[in-house]
């Protein structure tokens, strides 16, 4: 059985077809443990609320879309309980605190958070953070 933390990068190809979408999919094979900070949810909201707003999804689907997440099994630690590594995350990284908490959770777990976010990989891997990062479209 396997351990990932996912981030809000790789939640949306869940719900939202897009590139790399079928990559993101084989994570949801139930050998898979996935863990996630609750911000995930909020970060697929905002997510899926840009996407109305570049005219992509229809305002009366986005809460449906969101309301799927739900189905998906994550165990979700509170934000609270990983900010204050988070802050340090991001002080060494020069990652954003929302991406820090992700990291902190992965470190915290000792095992790699899946991601779609070039900048975030880039980071974490200049840091010697690369085994907790695993790149989504080269995910095996």
């Amino acid at each position: 059985m396997s351990r990932y933390v996912v981030d809000a990068s790789v939640a949306v190809k869940w719900l939202v077809p897009e590139i790399h979408t079928q990559m993101a999919e084989q994570l949801l094979d139930p050998r898979h443990v996935l863990l996630a900070p609750d911000l995930l949810y909020a970060e697929v909201g905002n997510a899926l609320w840009k996407r109305v707003q570049r005219r992509e999804l229809r305002a009366q689907e986005a809460p449906l879309v969101l309301s799927a997440l739900h189905q998906f099994s994550l165990d979700v630690t509170p934000t609270r309980a990983l900010v204050a590594a988070a802050l340090e995350l991001a002080l060494q990284t020069d990652c954003t605190v929302y991406d820090g908490v992700y990291l902190a959770l992965a470190v915290h777990d000792d095992c790699p958070l899946v991601t779609a976010d070039s900048r975030l990989r880039s980071a974490a891997s200049r840091r010697g953070l690369a085994r907790h990062i695993a790149w989504l479209p080269t995910l095996s």
